[in-house]
């Protein structure tokens, strides 16, 4: 994977991640209503910042051999 192929994909992370952080935010602030849905979006939005801390990892590392 290229460097420009790496940011795209972080790109679009971001914008994901950012999303699932203000779902995240609204469903908390609706609390009790949907508790239940607590959980999975929470996973959800653990998992993407898990696989966008990845991906800028891996850029750094791409970054430093260049």
């Amino acid at each position: 994977m290229t460097i420009e192929e790496l940011q795209g994909q972080i790109r679009r992370l971001n914008s994901k991640a950012g999303q699932m952080k203000m779902d995240l935010h609204d469903l908390a602030e609706g609390l009790p209503t949907d508790y239940t849905q607590l959980m999975d979006v929470a996973a959800a939005t653990y998992e993407i910042y898990r696989q966008l801390d990845e991906l800028k990892q891996h850029l750094k590392q791409l970054e430093s051999v260049k």
